[in-house]
């Protein structure tokens, strides 16, 4: 059965494309457009598509306030498209704390010059976010307001930047899944050791994972962080800021010859590399063009493995693909422990299933137990 999907956006070119890209796959189906926010409140729960493409800036109401409104009302999964900027990345950050599943650059020079790749990304992305956990309503946005009359302000012409934003929006507060008493943790509370170091890798559905999982940590957390998240290089910097605003520890965007301490979580810089050394220090290397992830959780767990033996609490979240198994592998291999996310938590069961089925998990745990376990392991 085809995809069926709604596409977001006051730009006539862009909709364009974009439902020719999707209708050239031969399992998606384009079953309506909208041209601004209200627009695609109606139609998705007219037209109940499985997936939405959502831009942010346009007229009568932004993609963001379209997004809690939609969630709350029709939890479908979103693809935002993104500006690759710091004000994009900051943009970006509220839709996904908003609901949003995930998000591609918007650049309007892919769309034209190399439609083949934007195609596959567009269409392997849509296909992914389809079977994400957006629909069982264990992360919709709190219940916004109701829907008013749009403002002569906001029915003004949109500005010209794809993603520039007249005033700063409130970042959602972490959303809470309701996950039942029995199923929220599938292993016992964790033994207490003394780690040296804590290694959190995640991609799709991470910067609210993390978000979740790190605000509750004490500023007196015990032991160092890693952060490993699929993400753009223009990203992870807005990403730290946030996360630091939100957090009782600090978080900062990694640079080489940081000093890796406690009550510190160190964010890998998009289209680089982190690797951890025994005497405490991080080093950061250029992205490797032949590997599909820059940053790639292998291979900051590879050298955490190879610094610190059974040192190592590493915890694996949601995402696509397999990530981190190997790296975790090697973790295991050296006495070191590893958690994965459950599978209800997760909005894309990705990247902990291959950590669950190739045998390497110690205990596997919802989203909500994750920092809360993480406080009672760390000594």
């Amino acid at each position: 059965m085809a995809v069926k999907v709604l596409v977001v956006d006051d730009s006539g070119f862009f909709r364009r494309r974009v439902s020719e890209i999707l209708s050239a796959d031969p399992t998606i189906q384009v079953v309506g457009t909208a041209t601004n926010g209200k627009e695609a409140i109606d139609q998705a729960l007219s037209l109940k598509p499985d997936v939405i493409t959502m831009d942010y800036e346009m007229p009568m109401m932004d993609g963001i306030t379209a997004v809690r409104h939609i969630m709350q009302r029709c939890p479908t999964p979103v693809l935002m498209f993104s500006s690759l900027t710091h004000e994009g990345a900051r943009v970006t950050l509220d839709a996904l704390d908003a609901g949003a599943v995930d998000y591609l650059p918007k650049n309007f020079e892919d769309i034209s010059r190399n439609p083949d790749k934007v195609k596959q990304m567009l269409c392997e992305k849509v296909h992914s976010i389809s079977r994400s956990n957006r629909r069982l309503g264990s992360y919709a946005a709190p219940a916004p307001a109701a829907v008013a009359a749009p403002s002569p302000a906001a029915s003004s012409p949109a500005p010209t930047s794809s993603f520039a934003s007249p005033a700063p929006l409130r970042t959602a507060a972490p959303v809470r899944s309701p996950a039942p008493a029995a199923a929220s943790s599938h292993s016992p509370a964790p033994k207490r050791k003394p780690y040296k170091l804590v290694a959190i890798g995640t991609s799709t559905g991470g910067p609210v994972a993390l978000q979740r999982v790190l605000t509750q940590l004490p500023a007196n957390f015990p032991a160092p962080i890693v952060l490993i998240q699929h993400m753009p290089a223009a990203f992870t910097k807005a990403f730290a800021e946030r996360l630091d605003k939100l957090c009782k520890i600090s978080v900062k965007e990694a640079e080489d010859g940081d000093v890796l301490r406690p009550g510190l979580a160190l964010l890998a810089p998009g289209g680089k590399q982190m690797m951890v050394d025994g005497r405490g220090t991080v080093k950061i290397l250029p992205g490797d063009e032949r590997l599909n992830y820059k940053p790639c959780v292998d291979i900051t767990f590879g050298s955490a493995a190879k610094s610190y033996g059974d040192k190592v609490l590493s915890v694996v979240l949601t995402g696509m693909g397999a990530d981190g198994r190997e790296g975790a592998r090697l973790l295991k291999q050296g006495g070191s422990t590893v958690w994965a996310q459950d599978e209800a938590s997760c909005v894309i069961y990705g990247m902990p299933m291959a950590i669950v089925k190739a045998n390497l998990a110690d205990a596997v745990y919802s989203l909500d137990d994750i920092g809360r376990h993480l406080v009672e392991a760390c000594v």
